[in-house]
């Protein structure tokens, strides 16, 4: 028990300081026990898991770790800083932001490149959901430009859907495959417009030497489990305009803890904004900073594959190859072509299955898929969470001499090639033999419904 006397003297006069130390032992908010449950994730043995909680409770964990991006003082020493380090590096680029998700990475973007209310954003009629989606979120209005045999954005037909409403082109990297990035960006340069890159589904490729994402204004990519590369969700955008990135970092992180002074006046007009928290978790970055680390090798394996069977492939008049905008740019995780109807597509996959090699075509079974703009319904419905909450009948869209409907035949190329297209997964662990035989079973089912024909298109 302390005296009257201890207590009444102040430590600053020669007594006793009241609270020296702290006696209690404080036990870590992030444990043991957490850690064995991320490891239970991996699939460890119950022995294994064993082994691990002896391990790990010989040790003192201490306070435990702050699992958040900015644990520390600016600039934090964490995993999220080192992911968007490592994204910097990879993809060439002064600028990198870690989120949530590759929906957040796009919601970022759009709203970094000024779209809202009144505006307009030309997307690929063929590509996932989300892109179109994220224009919609930031209260603008998709503009659905039809495609090529690359199944890309076609940029013979980009400037047509261009009005005084367009603020950004978004053309989407599909499936593997790579965009013809050039006269979409020359379009963009004439017009004053930007270019949102969507790499969710090619991350890794590249266009003329150069990565995808780091050709346009923002590149914006899914780093999750449903990719090439990623654990779990996680996202990122890059881009090599420092306002471009405030003002992702701004609406993904709505506290102001991405600026160096967190909570003080705006630097310049139109830096603070509301926005809200698409923060990437320091687990995920922990996962994704080495997942970025392997997307190298990654893509070389699926390359490789794809192209030892491609060099393989002979000319069918009744086949046409998927065009590859860049072929040394192509990752290659899918193998594409078009019969010339629906039913020899068809023909063709129940023969490749009994061949062994997994092969699909949409047409077959045709069901709404969220790949192709007609089927988007949330957008083509133009719905939203209540009346008021959509973009299409806003005044200032109206104002502006905005109206737009939604239909299948919108695009029609999309529509056609959508349907016979035959896809055949690739794998990138395959062998030079497995590559080989593949090959060989496309050449012997192609063989035996369609006609060899020096003339029709190439493979390569």
């Amino acid at each position: 028990m302390i005296t009257h006397v201890q207590a009444a003297r102040l430590a600053r006069d020669g007594g006793e300081p009241a609270f020296p130390a702290m006696e209690g032992k404080p036990q870590p908010k992030i444990g043991l026990e957490e850690f064995l449950s991320i490891a239970e994730r991996f699939g460890f043995s119950d022995d294994a898991l064993a082994r691990l909680r002896a391990a790990v409770s010989e040790e003192d964990l201490g306070p435990g770790p702050n699992l958040a991006k900015y644990a520390t003082s600016y600039p934090p020493n964490t995993k999220g800083a080192a992911f968007e380090q490592k994204a910097r590096e990879l993809f060439g680029v002064p600028y990198a932001l870690g989120v949530s998700s590759g929906t957040a990475a796009l919601h970022c973007a759009m709203i970094a490149a000024g779209v809202g209310p009144g505006t307009e954003v030309i997307v690929p009629a063929i590509g996932f959901y989300a892109t179109a989606a994220m224009v919609v979120a930031a209260k603008g209005v998709p503009i659905f430009c039809d495609v090529d045999e690359s199944l890309h954005m076609d940029p013979h037909k980009v400037e047509a859907l261009i009005t005084p409403r367009t603020v950004a082109i978004a053309p989407t990297h599909v499936m593997g495959s790579i965009c013809d990035l050039a006269p979409i960006v020359e379009i963009a340069r004439r017009h004053g417009l930007l270019v949102i890159e969507d790499c969710a589904q090619s991350p890794g490729g590249s266009y003329r030497g150069k990565p995808v994402g780091s050709v346009g204004d923002l590149g914006c990519f899914s780093i999750s489990a449903y990719k090439i590369i990623g654990g779990g969700e996680g996202g990122l955008v890059i881009t090599h305009d420092e306002r471009l990135w405030e003002r992702a970092n701004q609406f993904a992180e709505a506290g102001g803890l991405w600026r160096r002074d967190r909570f003080a006046p705006p630097r310049y007009a139109g830096e603070l904004f509301n926005g809200t928290n698409y923060r990437m978790s320091e687990l995920e970055a922990a996962v994704d900073v080495i997942q970025l680390t392997k997307l190298a090798g990654i893509v070389q394996r699926y390359h490789a594959v794809k192209f030892r069977i491609l060099e393989q492939l002979k000319r069918f008049a009744e086949i046409t190859p998927q065009k590859l905008n860049d072929p040394a740019g192509e990752i290659g995780y899918t193998l594409r072509f078009y019969p010339a109807t629906l039913e020899l597509a068809g023909k063709i996959v129940e023969a490749l299955h009994a061949e062994g090699i997994r092969a699909g075509c949409h047409g077959l079974h045709p069901k709404p898929d969220w790949h192709i703009y007609a089927d988007m319904f949330p957008i083509t419905l133009k719905t939203g969470t209540m009346p008021a909450d959509q973009p299409f009948d806003l005044p200032l869209y109206r104002e502006r001499g905005g109206h737009v409907e939604y239909h299948r035949g919108q695009c029609p190329v999309a529509d056609d090639l959508f349907a016979r297209m035959v896809s055949i997964s690739l794998n990138q662990w395959y062998t030079l033999r497995d590559a080989d035989r593949i090959a060989l079973g496309i050449n012997k089912v192609l063989a035996a419904y369609c006609t060899p024909s020096a003339a029709a298109p190439g493979w390569l």
